[in-house]
């Protein structure tokens, strides 16, 4: 079926293209392409990308694909009544709506790939849509040692992409593609975009460093300056961030890794950093309010698409650092995160500022580490924007998993959330969830 579904695509390549298959010399490429991460279970613990350094033989391509269907078992509760002001999205045991992503990758020169990336299907969008594209450079097509010897370290992406702020988006379950992810559901804070600019990254024996540059948004934008009371004139400034760690293995059984990001944007009509996810979170309506369906048909799965998850609201300006630490021996794997943000939307005046702690275990055994149990402890403590106090938020969450095929993932997970130090007034003092959620995902 998967080399069908290729080979289908591979045809229509060619017809759309108006070239035929005697004047492009193209291959599907099973598995992977230089350079890029698999799709399926090899792509675990897959970080930046690794250097294409293959003999280049032509150019290829390969259609993958992500989908996941959960059921989801999940309990509300907060500090009212049913009859009271503040009631909750009225929940019960059932399945979510499938998930998919479509992944195209292309071989089009030496060392120079392609990546298009569309969601066919997610809770905050039912309709197809694209989450970017990118050029990814390993060499340049310029003859000369000088520019051999800066390619030999360097990996130039250009385009709309995921930006690598941080390691813990290499871990997120990503609309339909969620075998990456241990656990079911992202980290409190999800700090996720994609983001219009470039990302030169240099490595060398497991030293890396990266800086970026981009529009500071999800979307593209030409509009002229907004003007807010409380800031001024709003200019679209670009985002610049670095990155800078060191990934060793240090021998068969044990890998080691650490890394730093850093963030900033000065202003911006609207900052997505943490806002960036279109696909939505997979708790489904936990603590939302009773949704009242707009006059655009919005329904309540697309309009609270992100529920679980905390937003600092950070849309004006950021300045975020993360650091992340990574250890496998044998079949233990411990990553760690640590994140401090400050920022403001456009109508505040001054920056508030959260911080994030989140550290999970796996263990992954079996004769292909097709095995896994794990257990994850996730914490937040925010100024939010409207509410005087810090609040909290922490999660607990265990699960375990099974690899039927380096493709084929089940996993389960028993959650709980509470929600700390809220008004009295807000519908989420004293808030809690909790329950289980069991995802079949496909990978390829």
């Amino acid at each position: 079926m998967k080399k069908s579904f290729q080979n289908i695509a591979y045809l229509l390549l060619i017809l759309l293209s108006g070239l035929g298959p005697a004047v492009v010399r193209a291959q599907v490429f099973q598995g992977k392409i230089p350079g890029l991460r698999p799709y399926d279970q090899s792509g675990i613990n897959y970080f930046e990308a690794k250097k294409d350094t293959a003999a280049y033989d032509g150019f290829r391509f390969r259609v993958g694909a992500g989908f996941t269907q959960e059921f989801q078992s999940l309990k509300d509760k907060n500090n009212f009544s049913e009859v009271s002001t503040n009631p909750l999205y009225k929940l019960s045991p059932g399945f979510n709506q499938a998930e998919a992503n479509l992944y195209t990758d292309f071989l089009l020169a030496d060392g120079i790939h392609l990546n298009v990336t569309l969601y066919l299907s997610t809770r905050h969008h039912n309709e197809t849509w694209v989450k970017g594209g990118y050029l990814q450079f390993d060499k340049l097509p310029f003859k000369g040692e000088f520019w051999d010897n800066i390619m030999k370290y360097t990996t130039i992406k250009l385009g709309q992409f995921e930006i690598n702020y941080g390691d813990a988006h290499f871990r997120r379950t990503d609309g339909g593609h969620a075998l990456f992810n241990p656990f079911i559901e992202n980290n409190i804070i999800d700090a996720f975009a994609t983001e219009i600019g470039g990302e030169v990254t240099v490595q060398n024996k497991g030293v890396f460093g990266m800086v970026g540059l981009t529009n500071g948004m999800l979307d593209a934008s030409i509009d002229s300056v907004a003007y807010t009371t409380a800031n001024g004139a709003i200019h679209k400034n670009p985002a610049i961030y670095f990155k800078a760690g060191v990934d060793k293995q240090v021998n068969d059984l044990v890998r080691l890794r650490l890394s730093g990001s850093f963030y900033h944007l000065a202003s911006s009509s609207s900052s997505d950093l943490y806002w960036g996810d279109r696909a939505g979170s997979s708790y489904w309506m936990v603590m939302e309010k009773p949704y009242t369906v707009p006059a655009s048909g919005e329904s309540a799965y697309q309009g609270d698409a992100w529920s679980g998850r905390v937003n600092p609201g950070f849309t004006y300006k950021v300045d975020a650092g993360m650091l992340n630490g990574f250890a496998k021996i044998g079949g233990f794997e411990l990553f760690g995160t640590y994140e401090h943000a400050e920022g403001r939307s456009k109508t505040e005046k001054s920056n508030r500022h959260f911080n994030q702690y989140s550290v999970d275990g796996v263990y992954r055994f079996g004769p292909k580490e097709n095995f896994f149990v794990g257990a994850k402890y996730n914490s937040v403590t925010a100024l939010l924007n409207g509410i005087n106090n810090s609040i909290t938020v922490n999660r607990v969450a265990g699960s375990a998993g099974w690899f039927l095929t380096k493709n084929i993932l089940l996993k389960g997970e028993y959650v709980t959330q509470k929600y700390l130090d809220f008004p009295t007034s807000d519908y989420r003092n004293s808030g809690k969830f909790y329950g289980y959620v069991i995802a079949a995902t496909v990978g390829f």
